[in-house]
């Protein structure tokens, strides 16, 4: 558990770096080109990579944090272990995925660093960029494992209430936020014991 905590805290100081430097670059590149008329090359290829980095790393963060958009109307209408079977198959069916990608990403990059292809902007080895499939198709494999494999502790001992549907539409949303308020203010009457 700790070593994919390890993972996303590695993932999510690349996005804040990546993002940082493709801003940076992509207003010096416009700088350049409107202020200083400079002839400075990779400013516009440093930018794309960084955003490559950025969109397969966020990839993964969409998909552990459940905010990539699927179409959940059958999970939303299951409830307990039937629920949760379907959310492990889901799970299942996308690890298979990201393990081939990874799996064939390898194979890229090998093939990108026997060739030795630089960027014409950079002049960095071209695996540099194909590394980002390396390296977030494993990380969705690994952290996405993880995820399933406690979905079946779940299923076996029967705690299936994480993984139940939540309403959040408007008026459900109001409800619950209503519900927390008032828990909260009789918490702090009764001295803060539950």
């Amino acid at each position: 558990m700790k070593k994919t905590n390890y993972l996303q805290k590695m993932e999510d100081v690349i996005i804040v770096i990546t993002f940082i430097v493709m801003t940076l670059s992509a207003f010096l590149q416009v700088c350049n080109r409107n202020i200083t008329k400079i002839p400075v090359t990779g400013f516009e290829e440093l930018s794309k990579y960084c955003m490559i980095y950025m969109v397969l790393l966020g990839t993964e963060m969409g998909l552990r944090d459940g905010t990539q958009i699927a179409v959940t109307a059958l999970q939303d209408k299951l409830k307990g272990r039937a629920r949760l079977t379907i959310l492990i198959l889901i799970k299942a069916v996308l690890i298979l995925f990201a393990a081939v990608m990874f799996y064939q990403s390898i194979a890229l990059c090998e093939i990108q660093l026997r060739s030795g292809q630089t960027s014409p902007g950079l002049g960095v080895p071209m695996v540099v960029p194909y590394f980002a499939l390396l390296l977030s198709f494993g990380i969705i494999t690994i952290v996405q494992t993880v995820g399933v494999i406690q979905m079946l502790i779940a299923f076996v001992k029967g705690n299936t209430e994480k993984y139940e549907f939540v309403d959040l539409s408007m008026d459900n949303a109001e409800k619950l936020v209503k519900e927390e308020e008032e828990k909260l203010k009789s918490d702090k009457k009764g001295g803060g014991k539950a």
